[in-house]
C-alpha cells in the first residue's frame, strides 16, 4: 500500500463514525443543523486556517485557527445576514475580506462590494473599499469592490476590481492592505467586467455579460482594449495563463453544448481540448501550488471521475493516488502553501457532507482539521444514482435518485419528487443532498432530474428553458416520473412532489398538468404568481433583473396566467402544504398569501407555516426542526406508512 494511501486512511478510519445501519430513523435535528464551517482557506505558510462560521439566526463570523493546536486566534463577526463572501490570504498574518449579504438558504449569498483587511489576530482591522466611505485616494470613485486575486508571492497586496458609481468603468487596482495605497492597473469603459491577470499581475482580458446576459469579453492591446468577436454557438472565455503567459486555459462551448476545457495561445488559436464529456459540462478543476495552474478536472456524472491532463505534475500524481484510495469520494484540493507543502483537501461523498484535512508532504501525516456536519453518519445515508431517461419528445435528461440506506431496489417505495430551484444557473449533483437524504431516511425514494433550463450542459440547454417555465420544464419532471414507474422503481399510486423556490412553483404546477401521478403537493417559498415577479421581490430593482424576468417568462398577461399556480388552483385536487419566511425578498411572502388565498377559494385550503424573520428559507435551527417535522408528518399522512 502506497504511503499516501495508508495515511489517509489511517486518518479517515481514526475519525469516522463507525455506527452500522440503525434502524431507528435519524434524529431530524441532524439535518435541521446545517453546516456552521464552509470556505476555509489556509495561509501562505501553511501554519494558519481561516473558515467562515454560521451563527445563530443567519449571523456569521470568520474564525481563524493556528493549525497546529486549532487554537482561535481570531473571530471577526459579522451583522446578521453579513459574511466574508471571498477571503484571501495577502501574507502569512494578513487577510483580505469580500462581505456579502445571505437572500436565505434557498439563494447563493450576493457581494455587498465591501472589502475589509484584518490581522490572522484580529488586530490592525481597516475598510479597504465599498460605499459605506471613500477610500484614502480622493482620485478613487466610491462603488463596489470586488476581490480579483492575489499576487503569486504574497506582499499584502491584493489586486482589487472596482465597479465605479460615477462613471460605471470597470478598473483593477494593486492594493496594499495595510498602507491602503491603490495603483491603477487597468481600466475599461464598460461596467461590471472581470479581469483575468497574467502571473505578473498583468490584465490581459476583461470578460462579463451585457444586460440581456450576452458574452462580452475583450483582449488588453497596447494601452487600450479590443473587443472580440463571439459566436452565438461557439463561445470561448479565457481564465488563467501557464506559467510562461504564453498560453490560456480557458472554457470553451462548441455548438451551444457542454463547457470544454481548452489551452490555447492568447490569441484563442492552436486549441489543445484538455478535458470534456459530451453529456455534460466539465468542472471542479484542480490546481497545482504556485505558479498555479490546473492539473485535472471533473468530467461525467455521477459519482466523481477526474480527467488528468498533467500526469508528470507531482500534484496529479498524489491527487490521483488519493481518489483511486477513496472509491466513491470526492477528492478536491482546496489550496496549498507556497511552498506546496502542505495541502488543503476536501472529501466527501453523496452519503457524506465531508470534512476537511491537512497533507503534509514532508512526513506523510494527514489530519483530520474540520468536519462540515458533526450530526451526519454516513452509514445511515442513503445511495445517490446518477442515471438517464428519455423525454416524451426525445432528449435525454439525467435522473438522480436517492435510496434509503440499507435499500438496492427501489421497487414499491413511495416516491418524492424534488424539482430544484433556480431554474436558470442551477442544477442537481451526486454530491450530498440535505433534502434527498433527509426523506430517504424516512423511507423514500427520491427522484430529481436535471430539467432544461438548468446549468451544466451549456448554452442551448439552459436557454430551451426560457419562456416554458410552467410547459417545458414540468413536462420534463413529469416525464421523469412516468419513467421511474415504467422502471417499476416506485409505487405508482404514493408519490407526492416537494420543492422550494422554483421547486415550489413546479410542485404545484406538475399536479395541475398531471393529476393523476401526485397525492401530495409541497411548496417551500416558492413563486405562484409570474405576474407578481414585476411588482414585488428584489429581482425587479435592477436592470439586469427586468430584463432577466422578460427573458424568462415573458410579458404576455395571458401567458403569464396560463403558466402561475394562483390561477389553476381549481385543477389542484390533492392536499397541499405551503411554508414561508415572512421576510423573504426573492420570493416575497405574498406570493404564498395569494397561493393561499386560491387554494381556499377553491375548496382546497393548504395546510399553513408562516415563519417571521425568516426570508427565502430558513436560517434558524429552530425553525428548521419545526419545518422538518411539519412536512415528515404531511408526507407520512398522505404517501407514507399512516396514507389512506
Amino acid at each position: 500500500m502506497h504511503a499516501w494511501t495508508r495515511a489517509i486512511l489511517a486518518a479517515l478510519m481514526g475519525s469516522a463514525c463507525l455506527g452500522a445501519l440503525a434502524a431507528e430513523k435519524v434524529p431530524v435535528e441532524a439535518f435541521a443543523k446545517f453546516s456552521k464551517l464552509s470556505a476555509p482557506r489556509l495561509s501562505p505558510d501553511g501554519k494558519y486556517l481561516s473558515v467562515s462560521m454560521d451563527l445563530d439566526k443567519g449571523a456569521s463570523a470568520l474564525a481563524v485557527y493556528r493549525i497546529a493546536d486549532m487554537t482561535q486566534t481570531a473571530l471577526l463577526k459579522f451583522p446578521r445576514f453579513e459574511m466574508a463572501y471571498q477571503v484571501e490570504w495577502v501574507s502569512n498574518q494578513r487577510l483580505v475580506i469580500a462581505k456579502g449579504r445571505k437572500v436565505g438558504t434557498l439563494e447563493q449569498p450576493r457581494p455587498m462590494g465591501e472589502i475589509i483587511a484584518s490581522n490572522f489576530d484580529g488586530t490592525n482591522q481597516k475598510y479597504v473599499y465599498g460605499y459605506e466611505q471613500r477610500a484614502r485616494m480622493a482620485s478613487l470613485d466610491r462603488g463596489f469592490g470586488y476581490i480579483e486575486g492575489v499576487p503569486e508571492v504574497p506582499n499584502g497586496h491584493f489586486y482589487l476590481r472596482q465597479l465605479s458609481w460615477e462613471t460605471r468603468r470597470s478598473m483593477v487596482y494593486d492594493v496594499d492592505s495595510e498602507k491602503l495605497s491603490f495603483h491603477l492597473v487597468a481600466d475599461i469603459d464598460k461596467p461590471d467586467l472581470d479581469f483575468v491577470l497574467d502571473h505578473a499581475g498583468k490584465a490581459r482580458f476583461a470578460i462579463g455579460t451585457d444586460v440581456d446576459d450576452n458574452p462580452l469579453i475583450y483582449r488588453a492591446v497596447g494601452n487600450g482594449w479590443q473587443p472580440i468577436a463571439t459566436s452565438g454557438h461557439d463561445l470561448w472565455s479565457p481564465f488563467a495563463f501557464s506559467p510562461d503567459d504564453t498560453q490560456v486555459y480557458g472554457w470553451r462551448t462548441h455548438d451551444d453544448g457542454p463547457a470544454q476545457l481548452i489551452r490555447s495561445d492568447v490569441q484563442g488559436g492552436n486549441i489543445q481540448v484538455l478535458a470534456k464529456d459530451d453529456f455534460a459540462s466539465v468542472g471542479s478543476l484542480q490546481w497545482t501550488h504556485v505558479p498555479g495552474v490546473p492539473f485535472a478536472a471533473r468530467t461525467g456524472r455521477g459519482a466523481v471521475k477526474f480527467t488528468y491532463f498533467d500526469s508528470s505534475s507531482p500534484d496529479a500524481q498524489l491527487h490521483q493516488q488519493l481518489t483511486q484510495a477513496l472509491p466513491g469520494k470526492r477528492v478536491e484540493f482546496i489550496n496549498q502553501s507556497q511552498d506546496g507543502q502542505v495541502i488543503l483537501i476536501a472529501i466527501t461523498s453523496d452519503k457524506d457532507p465531508g470534512a476537511w484535512y491537512l497533507l503534509n508532504r514532508a512526513d506523510n501525516k494527514l489530519r483530520r482539521l474540520l468536519t462540515e456536519r458533526e450530526g451526519i453518519d454516513p452509514a445511515q445515508m442513503g445511495e445517490r444514482r446518477s442515471m438517464r431517461f428519455t423525454t416524451s419528445d426525445g432528449k435525454q435528461l439525467e435522473a438522480l435518485l436517492t435510496l434509503p440506506a440499507g435499500i438496492t431496489d427501489p421497487r414499491t417505495l413511495p416516491m418524492v419528487l424534488v424539482p430544484h430551484g433556480g431554474p436558470h444557473g442551477v442544477q442537481d449533483d451526486w454530491d450530498f443532498d440535505t433534502d434527498a437524504q433527509f426523506l430517504a431516511s424516512r423511507g423514500y425514494l427520491v427522484l430529481q432530474v436535471n430539467y432544461r433550463g438548468g446549468s451544466g450542459r451549456g448554452p442551448a440547454f439552459e436557454q430551451a428553458g426560457y419562456l416554458k417555465w410552467g410547459t417545458r420544464i414540468q413536462d420534463d419532471l413529469l416525464d421523469g416520473v412516468r419513467w421511474t414507474i415504467d422502471q417499476g422503481m416506485s409505487d405508482p399510486k404514493r408519490i407526492c412532489v416537494y420543492g422550494g423556490s422554483f421547486g415550489g412553483y413546479s410542485a404545484m404546477m406538475t399536479v395541475t398538468r398531471a393529476p393523476e401521478l401526485f397525492q401530495c403537493a409541497v411548496g417551500m417559498a416558492g413563486v405562484y404568481d409570474l405576474d407578481m415577479m414585476y411588482s414585488k421581490g428584489d429581482i425587479k430593482t435592477t436592470e439586469s433583473g427586468r430584463r432577466y424576468l422578460q427573458r424568462v417568462i415573458g410579458r404576455s398577461e395571458s401567458e403569464l396566467d396560463a403558466n402561475s399556480p394562483v390561477t389553476l388552483a381549481a385543477k389542484i385536487k390533492v392536499p397541499v402544504l405551503l411554508a414561508h419566511g415572512e421576510d423573504d425578498q426573492r420570493a416575497p411572502f405574498a406570493q404564498a398569501k395569494a397561493m393561499r388565498a386560491a387554494l381556499t377559494q377553491a375548496g382546497n385550503p393548504p395546510q399553513w407555516l408562516a415563519v417571521p424573520n425568516e426570508g427565502h428559507g430558513f436560517y434558524g435551527e429552530d425553525n428548521n426542526i419545526a419545518w422538518f417535522k411539519t412536512l415528515e408528518t404531511f408526507l407520512d399522512a398522505h404517501i407514507g406508512t399512516h396514507a389512506p
